[in-house]
Formats: structure tokens, C-alpha cells, sequence
């Protein structure tokens, strides 16, 4: 594998740190890095572990590496047949591609890669809510395994805590206008004049369905699932209202459960929704949805990219699944309703947006001039380099005590009875005492989730464990440490 000059430096830099991040812009040749860097680890006889956040892009990763190495794909949805005969066959692989259960194979590892390092799905959701790029750091620590954390857009805490190599080379010298706007109108202009060049867009919109709520034109009452203390969402295509927590369908309401009224309102716009608008104002256009929705198999999955790769696809509308680590390149990338996760409570609501507008855009321009167009009121925040902002936001986290510069632990108690899971948040809280650790407590956001009442107490410091476990009865809660899902 030949490298670049750049790519030989970071090459290098890697090869000093046991633990360190590349810090890749997309399209700057991390893959090639990777390669050489496993080619190493193969020649000392062990073998390396290349992780990915979700099962979902496996695919692209694995036709890279299997040009140079024998490899195995890791994760939940293959058979048990495969599985077996992996696992029998564990020492004849150079590499094992997968996601987080992938780190518990009894491998001889020498390297292990962490990519898109800064993807929420590292963690896992149940118990126990492990990170696995977190573990990987500290195998790497106990076991002396190289571990590389590659991201375009890499966490705060991360930056802060691991030396990195920026890498800003790309194959192709392009050029990428960046629009800021809150016109709806210039916005379509773009897309029209992209498919008029007969090139391609790729839109994120951050919510699926047709709109996230229905509400009562009267009394203002959303249409709310009754397992879950959260709206529903619109689906026409059932003809169904859909809880995106529990997945509770319903038929779509004549009148308003809480005053009568016949009149409602659509709110917040989704991606299906999008999708019929672009039908009737772009009639030509080749236009498909990219979300969990209609992604509902890896198969599916690998033929919509498939598709939008050998350009059958003029319009590839999405979620968050769209920044993804995906192989795409078009002309304008579109980035639809950003600010209202960059107004949601969580204090890493604003590295989020960021990372996830830097991310979709960074799609556009990859081989060709692109343009990235972003609907937003805050452009002064999005409208700078990643350098300026991590230099705000780490100084904004060392002033209120966040993450790096502490930890975060969430202690979760639930009950199909309310009144049991607050009687056992009360008797955590009595044992703890008053503590100036404890930064929240009381009814969780969604109260109520698939039938079970949910209290929480949050924690911010150092040594949590020390004033947790002494307190906590692990049959009655359950403990989230650098918790990445506040709700």
C-alpha cells in the first residue's frame, strides 16, 4: 500500500501512539492509513479488529479490505451457522470487521480500529450499556494493543484526552460552496438546478414519517401513544399514527381525545412527507427515501446504495443514517431542520449539530466542485472550522464541569406502578444524601415508556462509583456511566 506524504506522516504518528485518533475530513484517505497500518499487525502474527457503529455499513468496509486481507464480518444479524463456523475458524482471520459484540472474540489482536469514533451507537442501549469504543481504549491500555479512533469529526473529549494527526488531504482538489439559509424557496432552486445538471442531491431532514405531530388545532394536545409519553408520528403509507419508541400503531384520529375538535395540525415535517413534496415539484426525478422506515434489512440497505452510487438515483432523502460513514459523493448536500437538535437540552446538543452538518456536507465536492446548502438561523455557529469550534466548546465544558473535565451518570429507576419507582429513586436519593454531585432528579423526559414509569437522578463528578454503589440496588435501577442519551 502506497501512501501519500500526508498519509505517510499520519502513517507514522499512529505508529508512536498507542492510543490516538485520526482526525480524517472525508475523503481524505483514512481507509488507506488503516490498511497499512493492519498489514503491520499481520506481519507480527496477530490480527486486528475493525470496528463500525452499526451493522449497516459493513458492506463497503468489507469489500475494501477483503482485496487485501481474509477477513470476517461480526455482528447480531448473521446466522448460526456463520457464526459457528467463524468462531472455529477465528485464527484464520487477518481481520474481523464488526460492531460492538465484535470485541468480545477471542482474537490475538495487535490493532484495533475504531471508526467514525464519534457515533453514539458505540454505546449500547441495554444492560450492560457498555462503550465499545471505550473498551477498546482500555484494551488497548491493559493489553497493548494499538487502538486508532478515525473520525472527521471526532468527539470533544476524545480531542482532549488522546493525541491526534489532522488530516486534510484529499485525492481530489475540489471545491465546495457552503449556503446559508432560511429560504425554503432557494433551497429547492438548488436542487433544480442540480438535477437540471443532471447531478446528484442528498438531503438530511432529522425526522422520519410524514410529520412528527399531529395536534389539536383547539386545545394544542398532541395525538400521544398510550404506552409512551410521546407523540406519535404521522404515517400515510399505513394510514396509521406510529410510536417511534414502542412501535404502537393507531388509526389516524377523527377528533381530539382531549376537547372533541375535529381540526388538527401537522408539525415538524419528515422525511416521507418531503419525499411526496419533491415528487410533484421535481415530477422527473428519480427521488428515495433513506431511513429506518424503508431501511428495514441490511440487503435493502446495501441495494439503495447500490443504486444511488451507479446514479439510478437523482434524490436521496434521510436521517442521521445518511451521515453514516457512506461512500457517497454528490453535487449539493442539503441539510434540512438542523436547529432544533441544536436547541435540544442535552449539553452535547451543540457537538452534535456540528459534527452531524459537518458530516452530511462533507458528502458533497468529494470529486467534483459541490455545493452544501444549510437551513438554519444560526449560521455563525456553523459557518467555522472544527479547530474554532472545539476551542468554545472545550472552554464552555471546562467552565461548567462537563465531560472531559468530569463524568456523567445516570441512574434510572422504573416500574410498571409510578408510585415503586419513585419510592426506590427516594431511597437511592435518602442514602446519597446532600450531594453537590447530584445535578437532576425526578420524572424522566419520556415518562413513560412501553408501559413503565421512569424516575431518574443524574450525576456530574469524579469517582461516581464511589457514591453510587454503596446506595444502589441493581434489581431496582439501573446504572448509566458517560451516559449519551439523556432522555
Amino acid at each position: 500500500m502506497t501512501l501519500s506524504p500526508s498519509q505517510q506522516k499520519a502513517y507514522e504518528f499512529l505508529k508512536e501512539n498507542q492510543i490516538s485518533i485520526l482526525f480524517g475530513d472525508t475523503g481524505s484517505g483514512k481507509t488507506e492509513i488503516y490498511v497499512k497500518l493492519i498489514e503491520d499487525v499481520i506481519e507480527e502474527g496477530k490480527q486486528a479488529l475493525f470496528l463500525l457503529p452499526e451493522i449497516a455499513i459493513t458492506s463497503q468496509i468489507e469489500k475494501r479490505l477483503s482485496k487485501f486481507f481474509k477477513i470476517a464480518v461480526w455482528h447480531s444479524k448473521i446466522t448460526k451457522k456463520k457464526r459457528e463456523d467463524i468462531l472455529k475458524n477465528i485464527d484464520d482471520f487477518e481481520v474481523i470487521i464488526g460492531a460492538r459484540s465484535a470485541l468480545f472474540l477471542p482474537l490475538n489482536l495487535g490493532l484495533i480500529v475504531v471508526d467514525e469514533a464519534h457515533d453514539d451507537s458505540y454505546k449500547s442501549e441495554k444492560v450492560p450499556k457498555y462503550n465499545a469504543k471505550d473498551l477498546s481504549i482500555y484494551l488497548g491500555s491493559k493489553k497493548n494493543i494499538r487502538v486508532v479512533l478515525g473520525s472527521a469529526t471526532p468527539l470533544v473529549s476524545d480531542l482532549y484526552k488522546f493525541p491526534h494527526f489532522r488530516l486534510q488531504e484529499t485525492f481530489y482538489q475540489t471545491k465546495k460552496h457552503i449556503k446559508f439559509t432560511q429560504n425554503y424557496n432557494e433551497i429547492l432552486g438548488e436542487i433544480g438546478k442540480a438535477l437540471e445538471a443532471k447531478k446528484q442531491v442528498m438531503i438530511f431532514l432529522p425526522t422520519r414519517a410524514n410529520f412528527k405531530y399531529v395536534i389539536c388545532a383547539e386545545c394544542g394536545e398532541a395525538f400521544k401513544c398510550e404506552r409512551c409519553d410521546v407523540a406519535m408520528s404521522l404515517h400515510k403509507n399505513l394510514r396509521a399514527m406510529k410510536c417511534h419508541y414502542c412501535n404502537l400503531t393507531k388509526p389516524i384520529p377523527n377528533i381530539c381525545p382531549s376537547c372533541g375538535s375535529d381540526e388538527f395540525k401537522n408539525e415538524r415535517k419528515g422525511t416521507s412527507e418531503l419525499v411526496e413534496e419533491l415528487k410533484e415539484i421535481f415530477p422527473e426525478a428519480v427521488i428515495s427515501k433513506f431511513d429506518r422506515d424503508i431501511v428495514t434489512s441490511k440487503t435493502r440497505l446495501d441495494r439503495i446504495i447500490k443504486d444511488f452510487n451507479n446514479k439510478k438515483i437523482d434524490i436521496l432523502v434521510g436521517t442521521q443514517m445518511l451521515s453514516k460513514g457512506h461512500d457517497f459523493d454528490v453535487k449539493l448536500a442539503v441539510v434540512l431542520d438542523i436547529d432544533f437538535l441544536l436547541n435540544s437540552s442535552d449539553y452535547r446538543a451543540s457537538e452534535r449539530a456540528f459534527a452531524l452538518v459537518k458530516q452530511v456536507i462533507g458528502r458533497a465536492g468529494r470529486r467534483e466542485n459541490g455545493v452544501a446548502i444549510i437551513e438554519t438561523s444560526n449560521q455563525d455557529f456553523f459557518d467555522r472550522s472544527y479547530d474554532e469550534f472545539y476551542e468554545e466548546e472545550i472552554e464552555n465544558r471546562r467552565v461548567l464541569e462537563y465531560p472531559p473535565f468530569s463524568r456523567i451518570a445516570k441512574i434510572e429507576f422504573s416500574d410498571r406502578k409510578a408510585e415503586v419507582a419513585k419510592k426506590n429513586m427516594e431511597e437511592f436519593l435518602s442514602c446519597l444524601g446532600e450531594r453537590e454531585e447530584i445535578i437532576g432528579c425526578g420524572e424522566a423526559p419520556i415518562f413513560k415508556l412501553n408501559n413503565r414509569y421512569r424516575f431518574y437522578v443524574l450525576l456530574k463528578g469524579k469517582n461516581l462509583h464511589k457514591l453510587i454503589y454503596p446506595c444502589i440496588d441493581l434489581k431496582k435501577a439501573k446504572v448509566d456511566m458517560d451516559v449519551v442519551n439523556l432522555i
